[in-house]
């Protein structure tokens, strides 16, 4: 099983914002297991964290902006950063920042990725959050001709093409079969724009950390002497520096001749590292930006959810994962208090468990007599006990511990469970585990019909005394 990664020492590094030209100081530092990808304001009042979700992207003009509302804390320009650590596989990071924006260095990612290198890489002892694309996903904006595919795969591909209509930049693909090839192939591709484009972005306060060394800039037509002169001006160049070669603006050679290509890949994997999981599947994308890119990891983050509500399916001829005795190696749980007798699933944030309900089940005795039915109160402490074997599955020692509930909320009796019945037991998290702090959203079915439905919260904690091995 995967497990979650984060750094193994401070990563430091310093330089300008793209857009905004202010002078920025970063330290990424290791962050414990389910922290996730958040920034940290240093030199704001109470220091505020964002954390790099799609749901806190607020702007996606020249770059993918994230703030926390609540603080009006912003961090501008995140994608080449937050695609490195995708791509280096980094689950858990806290980023020290005392500017707005996040500098661009070279335009490209490949900074960013020697540094994480030299800071090392530690895996955790918790399993990382991995989605696997299971039925299409798919993103159409008809009118900027954009279309982005999510479909079943094996690994992580994508193939992107970009097409500007342009003599300098026409048709082009790139492509990424597998992660491990991001280093040489994908992360030294830099940042690119139109030469037409330069006076607009400056006349609205843009590109103020813009040079001739961090961006390509693409020349459509011949430009004028006059135009050379200005343009030093605006780079802090002497005129006779200002050259056109290849159709590009500056003394830097293409390192790909589909570098734009490949760049619009690395800023997409930054945008959809935004739906917070690691991802499974293969990706066909067709005219990518950012506020394309955002839009479809919003759609990824419902597909996730909406497969965390579907109605879990039992093969009776499929092995379990954790059968009656393997259950009893984590749960404290016995005799007539044992309410589950199979893990039939279990994934980085959910378990289905099954509790098989027969006419013998002593409570039968007294509910009722004569028309039996299965305590709604022991449905629900059925359904903790799944999710006590979700919370302990990654503990070394889990027959040392025990799963306490503190809270029920929401709890919604639906129909009977009756002798006959196969239970199924489905619990989601609904957020990280924290300091032993368990949320979980528990939903009970006896074929397609929910039982019972409720929130809940628990605490693992250590038993007093060591579990005797029976």
């Amino acid at each position: 099983m995967d497990k979650q990664r984060t750094l193994q020492s401070d990563l430091r590094i310093s330089g300008k914002g793209l857009h905004s030209g202010v002078h920025a100081n970063i330290c990424i530092k290791p962050a414990k297991p389910n922290f996730g990808i958040q920034f940290r304001r240093v030199d704001l009042e109470n220091k505020p964290l964002i954390q790099a979700v799609a749901s806190n992207v607020c702007e996606t003009a020249r770059g993918t902006t994230i703030e926390n509302k609540a603080e009006s804390a912003k961090v501008a320009t995140v994608e080449h950063l937050l695609s490195s650590l995708y791509a280096m596989g980094i689950d858990n990071a806290e980023i020290e920042i005392d500017a707005p924006e996040v500098p661009i260095l070279n335009g490209s990612a490949d900074i960013w990725v020697r540094l994480i290198e030299q800071a090392g890489i530690e895996e955790q002892g918790v399993a990382a959050q991995i989605y696997e694309i299971k039925t299409p996903i798919r993103y159409i904006d008809d009118a900027k001709n954009i279309d982005l595919l999510a479909m079943p795969y094996d690994g992580f591909k994508i193939i992107a093409d970009i097409d500007f209509r342009s003599d300098v930049i026409g048709w082009q693909e790139a492509k990424l079969d597998k992660l491990e090839d991001f280093k040489t192939q994908i992360a030294p591709c830099r940042t690119f724009v139109f030469l037409h484009e330069v006076e607009y972005l400056l006349n609205n306060n843009l590109i103020k950390g813009g040079d001739l060394d961090n961006a390509l800039i693409f020349v459509e037509h011949t430009i004028s002497e006059e135009q050379k002169a200005h343009l030093a001006q605006i780079f802090n160049k002497n005129a006779a520096e200002i050259k056109v070669e290849k159709g590009i603006l500056n003394h830097i050679e293409k390192r790909f001749d589909n570098e734009p290509a490949r760049h619009k890949l690395l800023d997409f994997i930054g945008d959809i590292s935004l739906s917070g999981v690691r991802l499974k599947g293969e990706f066909i994308i067709k005219r990518p930006g950012h506020s394309s890119n955002v839009a479809f990891a919003k759609q990824i983050i419902i597909s996730i959810m909406e497969n965390a509500k579907k109605t879990p399916v039992y093969d009776p001829d499929k092995k379990p994962l954790y059968d009656i005795q393997a259950i009893k190696n984590i749960l404290p749980h016995r005799f007539p208090m044992l309410l589950i007798d199979k893990i039939i699933e279990v994934g980085e944030d959910y378990v289905v468990g099954l509790k098989n309900v027969t006419g013998n089940e002593s409570f039968f005795n007294g509910h009722f007599p004569k028309e039996p039915v299965m305590p709604g109160v022991l449905i629900v402490e059925a359904l903790g006990q799944t999710g006590g074997v979700l919370a302990l599955k990654e503990i070394q020692d889990p027959e040392n511990y025990s799963t306490y509930f503190m809270k029920f909320e929401e709890v919604k009796f639906r129909n009977k469970v009756v002798p006959g019945d196969t239970l199924l037991l489905k619990l989601v998290l609904t957020e990280p585990i924290r300091r032993g702090i368990v949320r979980m959203q528990g939903t009970a079915y006896v074929g397609n019909k929910i039982a019972v439905e409720a929130k809940l919260m628990a605490q693992v904690a250590k038993n007093k005394q060591e579990k005797i091995n029976e």
